[in-house]
């Protein structure tokens, strides 16, 4: 996943709390500088949670979690965990476990294994996101005229000396040009425009620019061709380019709000000023320079970050810095909908910091419904295989 709906409504009036979330920033002098967040959970503070056993835990939400972390063991015992919290021996019992419970009680699966921690003071702010479903199809028809494109094979990480590295140390993503010289890839503007046409990097055609790039900012979709066949396209990458969020050029250009020829600061009013503005509105959509390539799924559900699926109401995307990808998560919130157990299989461009959390919630009209009005507050713990708090110390 690339971001969510908080991606696309950033900087938005009365979306954003001030808490949660990316910011756009701007140049400020005279003002005292900001403290540096802690970069990891450690560096957060982790202390003990609650017995598990003290948690209301619906055995529907349970068993749904504990199949959605079934499928993450084989990430979760052979990866690094960036967070600091665990090491990939630390869930091979539960995750043996997990493996043979059968019929038993989900609940009693958890509190066998796992106890509850709090990062940092526990607060925690969710969204939500979900599953678009579009017109769309393999093969070009009249109608279906936005190409979908895969990752193409020119799209690299620049050589060492060839471009500055990132901040993160990574060589930045780019083209190398006719002359040998590296330079940024095609942003929206120059492919919408045809850049990349012709190349046999078509996977998929849709009918609606403005729902593919809506598509594009959630990372991953169902495309339903005329005749009701269904292809599930994933996220393959990114252009390497900046992302911009629309919803914060609309509030900076007056045009969120509820005065006259102002728009809602949601999706859905996004949308309704591009189709009634469409010159502007497409120059708006490009003012996002950053691009998405798919490739075609042919599992059951959308795959995470993990390269698992993602399951409506079990799993939730969060900062790996803070939370082990694939462990369970108790979210205890003032929204009914996100309460109680969910798995860590997802990350996001706008899902940033300890205890922020998107939920996932499907494809569907009502699951776009719940993900548009998704915005939660409450407090989190992660639950860590039992003996993990006693090696770090925690109180």
């Amino acid at each position: 996943m690339i971001g969510g709906l908080l991606a696309v409504l950033a900087a938005c009036g009365g979306v954003i709390p001030s808490t949660g979330g990316p910011r756009p920033t701007r140049p400020q002098t005279g003002l005292p500088s900001q403290p540096v967040p802690p970069q990891n959970a450690l560096a957060a503070g982790v202390r003990r949670g609650p017995a598990l056993t003290s948690l209301p835990m619906g055995a529907s939400d349970a068993a749904g979690a504990l199949a959605s972390f079934r499928e993450s063991c084989p990430r979760l015992v052979a990866r690094k965990d960036g967070s600091g919290l665990t090491r990939p021996e630390d869930w091979r019992q539960a995750c043996t476990a997990a493996a043979r419970w059968g019929a038993g009680s989900p609940a009693l699966f958890f509190s066998s294994f796992f106890e509850a921690a709090r990062i940092g003071d526990g607060r925690s702010y969710a969204t939500g996101y979900y599953e678009p479903e579009i017109a769309g199809g393999r093969t070009p028809q009249p109608g279906y005229t936005v190409p979908v494109y895969a990752f193409p094979g020119d799209l690299v990480r620049a050589r060492p000396g060839d471009a500055a590295p990132l901040k993160d140390g990574r060589m930045p993503l780019g083209r190398y040009a006719p002359d040998g010289t590296f330079t940024t890839y095609f942003d929206r503007a120059q492919i919408d425009a045809g850049a990349l046409a012709g190349k046999g990097l078509e996977i998929a055609w849709v009918a609606d620019p403005v729902e593919f790039f809506f598509l594009q900012v959630q990372g991953s979709g169902r495309l339903v061709a005329p005749d009701g066949t269904v292809t599930r396209i994933g996220y393959a990458g990114q252009n390497g380019l900046p992302y911009t969020g629309i919803g914060g050029v609309m509030r900076d250009q007056g045009l969120v709000g509820s005065g006259p020829g102002q728009y809602p600061g949601s999706m859905q009013g996004i949308m309704q000023y591009v189709r009634e503005h469409p010159v502007e509105g497409r120059a708006l959509m490009e003012r996002n320079r950053s691009w998405v390539f798919f490739k075609v799924l042919t599992g059951d559900g959308p795959l995470g970050a993990l390269n698992v699926p993602v399951r409506a109401g079990n799993s939730v995307a969060a900062d790996p810095r803070y939370v082990p990808l694939g462990a369970p998560v108790y979210l205890d919130m003032d929204r009914r909908e996100a309460n109680g157990l969910w798995i860590a299989q997802d990350t996001g461009g706008a899902i940033k910091g300890a205890n922020r959390f998107d939920t996932f919630w499907g494809a569907g009209a009502q699951a776009r419904v719940t993900a548009g009005g998704m915005s939660g507050r409450g407090n989190a713990l992660i639950l860590l295989p039992k003996g993990v708090l006693t090696r770090l110390g925690a109180r």
